[in-house]
């Protein structure tokens, strides 16, 4: 099994730092509540003193949107919206608590992150491309829909995209439930301080996974040099 970014991709955004992890024997049953608390402790302090808009982690995004002929205050990504979330209700949705920890790891890099059932996309290849327009992409309400010719979307190999818009909405058909076992993290940053913040996040996301379930995950910051993550089932 292959995670990537295309070349156009990595063409078009030479900015990106991109990791990804992969996790096996996670369940539903584990109490991340105080490590959820930790994270979004930090999160929470960044947030007085300044809105999320205000981030460079979050700017970068929003530069990255416009490129892409995207509204930056329309679509926002992943990390965006649960920091707006966070500071006008105080807290994150609790989902999973796999989805739980890296929502909150999220917030407390303000960069996104996604995690994937690995068992519910098409292998051999999962690769973050610009979309045909055929692909199909299942919404959390179970709708079908397809991306926009050009639009960025994570493609598997049968033909399903999950995710709308890169960062901006993952897809219902592969999120994390009751019953995933095994799980692809990625996470993805454009800032300047993006090649520091992505290794020391897959750290942190590795310990906290092996912390809380019988796992020892597998990790690897992606460049253009070194382009694919390939990990065995």
């Amino acid at each position: 099994m292959r995670f990537r970014h295309a070349d156009a991709i990595r063409s078009d955004h030479p900015e990106l730092t991109a990791g990804a992890l992969w996790a096996t024997a996670v369940d539903a049953a584990d109490d991340v509540g105080p490590r959820v608390a930790a994270y979004t402790a930090r999160a929470t302090a960044r947030l007085a003193a300044a809105t999320e808009g205000e981030f460079p982690e979050v700017l970068a995004w929003r530069r990255a949107f416009s490129r892409m002929g995207l509204k930056p205050t329309q679509y926002r990504c992943a990390s965006e919206s649960l920091l707006r979330r966070l500071r006008k209700t105080g807290e994150l949705p609790r989902i999973h608590p796999v989805v739980d920890l890296c929502n909150a790891v999220s917030v407390a890099y303000a960069v996104p992150v996604a995690v994937l059932d690995v068992d519910r996309i098409t292998w051999p290849l999962l690769e973050v491309r610009h979309a045909r327009g055929d692909e199909r992409y299942t919404t959390f309400g179970g709708d079908t829909e397809h991306p926009q010719p050009g639009e960025v979307t994570f493609a598997d190999s049968g033909g399903r995209a999950h995710a709308r818009r890169w960062t901006n909405r993952q897809s219902g058909h592969s999120a994390v439930g009751a019953h995933t076992r095994r799980v692809l993290v990625v996470t993805e940053a454009m800032h300047d301080g993006g090649a520091d913040v992505v290794p020391e996040l897959l750290k942190t996301l590795a310990g906290e996974l092996s912390a809380h379930w019988p796992t020892s995950p597998t990790a690897a910051v992606l460049t253009a040099a070194d382009p694919e993550f390939a990990f065995d089932a």
